[in-house]
Parts: C-alpha cells; sequence; structure tokens
C-alpha cells in the first residue's frame, strides 16, 4: 500500500523526516519555486487561485496529478500525531508524528483518518461561522448545493445545530475515496467564488477553503464513511486563549475575525 502524506505549505519549512512525507508548496504560481518540494503548478492545477483556496490548490493538484494508493494532507504548522501524549509535546521527534505504519494498520478498519474534532461549546459551527466572518459564505453554499447535490442538503442543516466539526482540511483516505470527494467539493466551491466574487481583503477572500473545513463532515456522513480520529501535532503553540478572547467578542460584538490564530 502506497501511502504519500502531502504537507502543505507556502514556504521552505523543516518536514518530519518520514518517507511518506512529501512537502507541496501550493500558490507557486505566484511565488518563487522551492527546490526539490512538489509544487502545485504543474500537470492540470489551479495554483493561481491559492489566494482564495488556500491548501487546496495542493488537494487539486494531487487530485489531477498525484499516483498513491492512499493520500494524505497535513500542513506545516500542523500534522497528524502518532498518539494524544505525542500531540502534547512542544519540541515533538519524528516518532512523534502519525507514522506510515500506524496510518496503514488504522486504515484496515476505517474508511478515513481525520483530526480530534473542534468543539463549539457555545454555538453551532454554522453559527460559529456566521459570527465570526461572513454568513453569506453559507447561505451561498446552501443554495450551490440545493442545486448540484440535494442528496447532501439535509446534511449541510445539521451544522446549524452540531457543535463540533474535523476542521483544518485534512485527512487520509484511499485514492478511490479521494477523487470521490474532490470530484463532490470542488463544483461547489468554483460556484461559490463565481457567486461570491473576489472582492475582499487578503484574510477573508480565503472563504472557498473556510467553507471546505466545514463540508468536510456533510460529505462524510451523507455517505456513511467510517473515521477515526487522531490528535494533532501544532507547531509554534495553539494560542487557545488569543482564540477564546476573539470569539468572544465577536459574538459580543459583532465584529468579524481579521487574521488567523495558526
Amino acid at each position: 500500500m502506497d501511502l504519500k502524506m502531502l504537507v502543505a505549505t507556502h514556504k521552505k519549512v523543516d518536514i518530519p523526516s518520514i518517507s511518506c512525507y512529501y512537502p507541496v508548496q501550493v500558490g507557486t504560481a505566484l511565488n518563487d519555486t522551492i527546490p526539490d518540494y512538489l509544487r502545485d503548478d504543474t500537470g492540470e492545477n489551479i495554483s493561481t487561485e491559492n489566494p482564495y483556496y488556500s491548501e487546496l490548490t495542493g488537494v487539486y493538484w494531487a487530485f489531477k496529478n498525484l499516483h498513491a494508493d492512499y493520500v494524505g494532507l497535513a500542513h506545516y504548522r500542523r500534522y497528524f500525531a502518532n498518539s494524544w501524549w505525542s500531540s502534547m509535546k512542544k519540541h515533538p521527534t519524528t516518532k512523534d508524528y502519525l507514522s506510515e505504519s500506524k496510518a496503514k494498520q488504522l486504515l484496515q478498519s476505517v474508511d478515513i483518518i481525520l483530526p480530534t474534532k473542534r468543539r463549539y461549546f457555545i454555538e453551532s459551527v454554522y453559527d460559529h461561522y456566521a459570527h465570526t466572518l461572513y454568513e453569506e459564505d453559507l447561505l451561498a453554499t446552501e443554495k450551490i448545493i440545493e442545486q448540484l447535490c440535494p442528496a447532501y442538503s439535509a446534511e449541510f442543516q445539521q451544522l446549524k445545530v452540531r457543535r463540533s466539526a474535523h476542521m483544518f482540511n485534512m485527512f487520509v483516505m484511499s485514492d478511490q475515496k479521494f477523487k470521490e470527494y474532490c470530484t463532490w467539493i470542488f463544483p461547489i466551491l468554483k460556484e461559490l467564488l463565481e457567486v461570491r466574487g473576489t472582492a475582499f481583503d487578503r484574510f477573508h477572500q480565503r472563504y472557498p477553503g473556510r467553507i471546505s473545513e466545514i463540508l468536510m463532515d456533510v460529505w462524510i456522513n451523507t455517505n456513511n464513511y467510517d473515521y477515526v480520529e487522531q490528535p494533532l501535532i501544532f507547531i509554534g503553540g495553539r494560542h487557545l486563549a488569543e482564540r477564546a478572547y476573539e470569539l468572544l467578542k465577536s459574538k459580543v460584538t459583532g465584529e468579524k475575525y481579521s487574521d488567523s490564530f495558526y
């Protein structure tokens, strides 16, 4: 079983020395090329759309150009951990990152490996997005799903009551399911970008990438796919206090997020 764990990055970083980990430069078409990294501007690609799709330009490149039995996605600041204890370390070593053998072992009994759910204790997934970003993104997505793939509409409605979600666009799954997921998600995001446009500042123009995060569970739950959760290693810390403060401020004042916490 051939596993390729892509590590999305826009700059040169230290990548864990694990044979199945491959750094992929996202937005390569808009930047200087990083030597020895995979690039998202080769073959069929949407590299120039990186300001909107974020790490998903790397996912699209893999969808169209990568060959592997199993495909995964991590980020240069976020990785799957081998264990809960590994995820708690400030200075993880190679053995703390999800290994190829551990991933293969997990995938023998489930369809997908996902990050541990993020929980929103005071509001739903839908409300959290609407309060901190723009509800118009959600309303447009809701209509697009109704038009393009109505079988997923019921699960989209669950975002309005569910208070947890698998975030960050991180996963490990078979190539078959990976292609199935990409075939589903990218037409939705393309239509969303056409409907909502690009007249946003640098932070808020990444809304297609953010919407895709909350659509992952819509796809998984509608298809009744089994999954296992793995904790994450956050390089550089999680800034939980700052995120909690900004969340409460946005809920009380209506002020939108203006920057990332990672």
